[in-house]
């Protein structure tokens, strides 16, 4: 039994080697007519880590059913980046105790960046001895065993590394589509914002060999992938402890002449987007123009009491940088209020800030305490009430925003990926634009992962309505 530890969790391994994924041959198809119910929470990390998990499991013998109901094994990939995203893996697991009533010979798993938490892990022990297993993010890859030593011992398996070890290439992967695909270039963070536990949950930052990933790409593209996604908690960190000249810049460019149709990147850091990054994306065609860049607050002193390493005045001298030298350039952001500390000057920052920048697309959200994170520690000095209201006037405020940018595509043609048909409509599809606005259409003969034309003829808050240009 492996448990996490924070103190182990904090410190940054900078001594890793790359090792390839082998699955002992004995657990090769062992479990074959058994079932599984995988459900996933949070960001594009956990959506892609659990390709990965379906694809071990499908390897081991199970196959997948869509209702838990009627699994044979259920397992939870949790998110812990805020207070929801825990609430709602406990609601599960509170179901799943009932299910496990009724059926005896039920497994139950969880994983994910939940597991790395001394508390959940604390609670799993003392409140839900019925989950069979619980593993973290540093051992995926070692799901096949796990599994099978809960099942053998027949008690609650947990094995949780603090330490993130070595990077493991080749792990296997199923794909949700066939023609967008995640990409890791790099795990882990080591930014410590005092808010966030993901530096102590994905660990320190750990990059792909480019080699790897190209190749990786290369291979998408000959089997007719339309898009990639390169994925990292800190994305922009990219290469800092691999190269010394060589950065997400320079691996955009290179991924750009695989000749994939897009390119896309999440989650960047502001302190790390460099003048190269802004060169590349200008200049190929393939690299999305849509860019996501946390401001988090508008206000100098809570973004250092967030330990975010920019200011205000950094952050918009960044921001107008890329929108004048990245033709069309969509920004995304991520807003939190009600931070310790924040007063009702600092939220004003907050919307001068969003004044300014007139952002295509806004995640918010009301401060919510992390476990063992330095900003749990502050004297919380705003009221919920108070919270409530700067949420709402704060999204009054993207909502203008998103509509008076939409508006501005109106009667214009714009490229569409198609990702899907509407169930109920006849010849209606929806899709995305190069800046990631959804867009719904209608049209005929038309498939999943076609690249189309589509002229917009009217404009909403959160989409965009159209027609097939021809």
């Amino acid at each position: 039994m492996h448990l996490p530890n924070y103190k182990e969790a904090k410190i940054r391994n900078k001594e890793y080697k790359t090792v390839e994924y082998k699955l002992d041959e004995n657990y090769l198809g062992k479990y074959s007519g058994k079932t599984y119910f995988l459900k996933t929470y949070g960001c594009q990390m956990n959506e892609h880590d659990s390709e990965n998990i379906k694809a071990i499991l499908d390897s081991i013998g199970f196959s997948e059913v869509n209702d838990y109901m009627n699994a044979d094994l259920v397992l939870l990939n949790t998110c812990s980046i805020r207070e929801n995203a825990h609430n709602k893996a406990f609601g599960m697991l509170g179901r799943l105790k009932h299910l496990k009533e009724e059926k005896k010979d039920l497994i139950i798993g969880l994983c994910g960046c939940m597991a790395q938490e001394v508390g959940v892990i604390e609670e799993i022990m003392q409140k839900y001895k019925f989950v069979n297993f619980v593993f973290g993010t540093h051992n995926l890859y070692r799901l096949p065993y796990i599994i099978d030593k809960a099942l053998m011992e027949n008690k609650q398996e947990i094995e949780v590394f603090s330490k993130e070890g070595d990077l493991v290439e080749d792990i296997p992967v199923r794909r949700a589509s066939k023609y967008k695909a995640y990409v890791n270039i790099i795990y882990g963070c080591d930014k410590f914002c005092t808010y966030c536990i993901v530096p102590y949950t994905r660990g320190g930052e750990r990059s792909r060999k480019k080699e790897d990933i190209l190749k990786e790409i290369e291979k998408l593209v000959k089997d007719g992938y339309k898009e990639v996604t390169l994925l990292g908690q800190n994305v922009n960190a990219y290469g800092k402890d691999l190269y010394s000249d060589y950065g997400l810049g320079e691996l955009l460019e290179d991924v750009s002449k695989t000749n994939i149709p897009r390119i896309r990147f999440t989650t960047s850091h502001p302190w790390d987007f460099t003048d190269k990054m802004i060169q590349v994306i200008s200049q190929y065609s393939n690299i999305m123009p849509s860019i996501h860049l946390p401001l988090q607050s508008g206000s100098s002193k809570i973004l250092k009491l967030m330990g975010r390493r920019y200011t205000k005045e950094s952050y918009l001298e960044l921001f107008d940088k890329m929108k004048a030298e990245i033709p069309g350039v969509s920004i995304s952001t991520d807003i939190i209020v009600g931070f310790p500390k924040e007063s009702e000057e600092d939220f004003l920052e907050t919307l001068e800030v969003v004044e300014h920048c007139k952002y295509d697309n806004a995640f918010t959200f009301i401060y919510s305490p992390r476990e063992n994170t330095p900003a749990a520690k502050l004297k919380d000095n705003v009221d919920n009430s108070t919270k409530e209201e700067r949420l709402q006037r704060l999204n009054t405020l993207v909502n203008e925003f998103f509509l008076e940018n939409n508006k501005k595509l109106e009667n214009e043609v714009v490229e569409i990926l198609v990702e899907g048909k509407s169930p109920k409509k006849k010849d209606c599809y929806y899709g995305y634009t190069k800046t990631n606005k959804l867009v719904n259409f209608t049209g005929k003969d038309i498939k999943e992962g076609d690249l189309v034309t589509v002229k917009i003829t009217d404009a909403k808050t959160w989409s965009l309505d159209g027609k097939l240009f021809k």
